[in-house]
């Protein structure tokens, strides 16, 4: 099922997406046992936000085989950790903002990982347990800032801007993380374009490896990292980025004032 959180007449709804293009009214969020209220809205006249609310980010780096491969860097032996801040993260339709700063601002399709339950110490095998489901992301990054943090063995600010995490367009519960065509879009034209049985670690792997040091909790997001073809975006831009099974997640790109 597709979940999704909404904004309707200056309200925050969460819902079930129909087939039929309606919106069935939740009680509660999305991480709550979901309880049908009997209330409907047409996806066409709500605006759709991001997933989940303000949430703590995770991101991998060099996570898919050929993105290792054309960046000139050996194969992880131990996922590449960093974190996002949650002003980061914006839904769909809202502006990515090419910051002041802003010298290459890159696009990067990656499959989120949307927690559902607090795990500690989870196992591989029992990883996919305790995940809600998925959605798509865009791992905007500003890459000299991002290359000159790297070199003094840090990571935040070419990674963190505000805007530079884009989810959506819902949480789709019911897809196999290890095998979905994954693919970016930008002004139609398509320059990225891979499959997750490219991940180097998979989805139970990250949960797991994350797990051991920290408790995830529901509303915690992974993504997982990005395949071969990353490249820059300009403002006036339009960036899809489109996963088998889940949606398509657009965003304009915007100078800042």
């Amino acid at each position: 099922m597709k979940i999704a959180r909404y904004a309707l007449e200056d309200q925050v709804f969460h819902g079930l997406l129909r087939s039929d293009g309606m919106l069935e009214r939740l009680h509660g969020t999305a991480f709550d046992t979901p309880v049908r209220t009997g209330k409907t809205d047409p996806l066409s006249e709500v605006r759709l936000l991001a997933p989940v609310a303000a949430p703590r980010v995770f991101g991998v780096g060099l996570n898919y085989r050929a993105h290792a491969e054309e960046s000139g860097k050996p194969v992880p032996e131990f996922p590449m950790l960093f974190m996002k801040p949650d002003s980061a993260v914006v839904g769909p339709g809202d502006p990515i903002v090419y910051p002041r700063e802003g010298r290459r601002v890159d696009y990067e399709c990656e499959l989120a990982v949307v927690i559902g339950k607090s795990a500690r110490r989870v196992s591989p095998a029992q990883a996919l347990d305790v995940v809600l489901g998925y959605t798509c992301a865009n791992d905007i990054s500003e890459r000299p800032i991002q290359w000159a943090e790297m070199a003094m063995g840090c990571l935040l600010i070419g990674k963190g801007y505000d805007s530079f995490c884009p989810l959506g367009p819902w949480i789709e519960t019911e897809v196999d993380p290890g095998a979905l065509d994954i693919s970016t879009r930008v002004n139609g034209r398509m320059l990225q374009h891979s499959n997750t049985s490219d991940l180097i670690f998979g989805v139970p792997e990250l949960v797991a490896y994350l797990s051991r040091a920290i408790t995830l909790r529901p509303g915690d997001v992974i993504i997982t990292g990005t395949p071969a073809g990353i490249g820059p975006l300009q403002p006036g831009d339009h960036v899809e980025i489109e996963i088998e099974g889940i949606g398509v997640l657009a965003n304009p790109v915007v100078a800042e004032a």
